[in-house]
């Protein structure tokens, strides 16, 4: 009798009134609501467990403003910078919406780690939370890929080498290192095969692996239940046990807006830098990877030859087996991180070594006068071209391809007219210049009509040096061919 009360009991909670009971009716939402919201936490609610939600909150973040981000960004080695200009320099709160976007990454990256650090210092893979734990080690992976493979895509030349060197590192795996290499790129060079290869992969498969990975973690962690303090049996808990509302959703809600307010804050008054275009030929550019990559970047200049398959592969292999395999070397119910000396310390040596790492590689930089001086002037040059203002690509192609769908048909009939009398043959099609003649976009800025109707009737002499011809041409054809000439931009 006792499990019908209780079953009586939360149907008499249930809204069946109004908008809210028309839809509980058709939906169940009530009952999603409870079994979301009542879940026992034991030991009660606690501010160390909030970066799951935190995490779940900057993934959904980086889905939406990267797909904000994607509307204008084109995937070619011939535009990818240019969109990513246009959006950090015309768009209006594009440098903002960046900002969020490239921040967000390095809030992922942190989150995650004390998520990491969090339960692996509680002993919350124990208790039959294997699955749990391994479907953790992977969305950490996940998150790496990426940040790795987001971090190419403005192709300025700060991603174009450091990407460079990260695919180089793929090649010293033994036997088949140069075909990961390769499939990564799209071929033996970097160009647009890879960056459409890294879009796909930063867009659409590794996104959809997150979400596969985050339900089945959810799923994982609601059936063995929270872990508790680390004070609790993993096995059969025995402390009091407090339900996730109202208290644990309030401390995730305070995270979550301190990461608002962080990154809002950092986006609008630390805006993210865009560099140069990739020059692949520039063969003095020292590249660096942001700051979550930096230590594997000092830990890969200690191998070289015959030995980098131990830096590279097997070391690393190791230790990811290692910790993908935790639950079931550590089988002991013992939580407290000081009566697990080994388990503590291997945590700290493996933290203290990548904290060292990334230091070491600062610390050099700075220390070496060559390296400074040229890593100063690539800031420099980082700095001067955030200076400029956006510069749209002159293409003549797209220009023509523009140029034919004139809204003005005076204007269109210029068009004709500027073909007819072969003025395409020295200005080229749409204006773009030759080396036979300069460019004519931007002249209806620089110019008024009447101005640009007696420069063609009266040329002048370093015009008429040029070969520029005076054209014989009615008023209403001269008009026409002004106007097109004006609305060259």
């Amino acid at each position: 009798m006792q499990p019908a009360d209780g079953k009586q009991e939360e149907a008499a909670q249930e809204v069946t009134t109004g908008f809210r009971g028309w839809l509980n009716h058709r939906t169940g939402l009530d009952s999603v609501l409870r079994s979301a919201l009542d879940e026992p936490i034991p030991g009660g609610a606690r501010l160390a467990y909030v970066f799951g939600s935190g995490l779940l909150f900057i993934f959904l973040s980086q889905i939406i403003t990267g797909v904000f981000l994607a509307l204008y960004y084109v995937p070619s080695a011939d535009h990818a910078h240019t969109t990513v200009a246009y959006i950090t320099k015309s768009v209006t709160a594009g440098s903002f919406l960046r900002g969020l976007h490239s921040y967000g990454a390095s809030a992922m990256i942190v989150v995650l780690l004390l998520h990491l650090s969090q339960t692996y210092l509680y002993g919350a893979y124990k208790g039959r939370r294997e699955l749990l734990w391994f479907s953790g080690c992977v969305l950490f992976a996940l998150v790496l890929g990426m940040a790795f493979t987001g971090y190419l895509l403005p192709w300025d030349q700060k991603a174009y080498f450091a990407t460079a060197v990260g695919t180089n590192a793929a090649s010293e795996i033994p036997l088949f290192g140069e075909s990961v290499r390769s499939m990564m790129r799209g071929g033996t060079d970097m160009g647009t095969l890879t960056i459409s290869r890294f879009f796909v992969a930063h867009v659409f498969l590794i996104p959809a692996c997150i979400f596969a990975l985050v339900a089945s973690h959810l799923f994982l962690f609601r059936k063995v239940g929270a872990a508790g303090p680390f004070t609790e049996d993993p096995l059969e808990p025995k402390q009091e046990a407090e339900l996730f509302y109202p208290r644990q959703i309030l401390m995730d809600l305070s995270l979550t807006a301190l990461l608002i307010v962080g990154l809002g804050c950092l986006a609008f008054f630390v805006p993210v830098q865009l560099g140069p275009p990739a020059n692949p030929a520039d063969a003095q550019f020292i590249p660096r990877p942001e700051w979550y990559y930096l230590p594997i970047f000092q830990w890969l200049k200690y191998w070289h030859g015959a030995a980098s398959v131990i830096g590279v592969l097997v070391i690393p292999t190791i230790l990811a087996l290692g910790v993908i395999a935790l639950p079931f070397l550590d089988r002991s119910v013992e939580r407290r991180p000081w009566k697990r000396p080994i388990a503590t310390g291997a945590y700290a040596f493996v933290m203290l070594a990548l904290v060292g790492l990334g230091v070491r590689s600062k610390y050099l930089d700075q220390h070496d006068p060559e390296v400074a001086q040229q890593l100063a002037k690539q800031d420099a040059e980082e700095a001067e071209y955030m200076r400029k203002p956006f510069e749209p690509e002159l293409s003549s192609a797209s220009l023509a391809a523009a140029n034919v769908a004139l809204a003005d048909p005076l204007a269109a009939k210029g068009k004709a007219i500027f073909e007819s009398q072969s003025c395409n043959a020295c200005h080229g099609d749409g204006g773009v210049g030759t080396a036979a003649g300069p460019a004519l976009i931007g002249v209806g800025a620089k110019f008024s009509t009447a101005q640009i109707t007696e420069l063609l009737r009266h040329p002048t002499a370093k015009m008429k040096a040029g070969g520029m011809p005076t054209p014989e041409l009615s008023p209403d054809e001269m008009k026409a061919l002004v106007a097109y000439v004006a609305s060259l931009k």
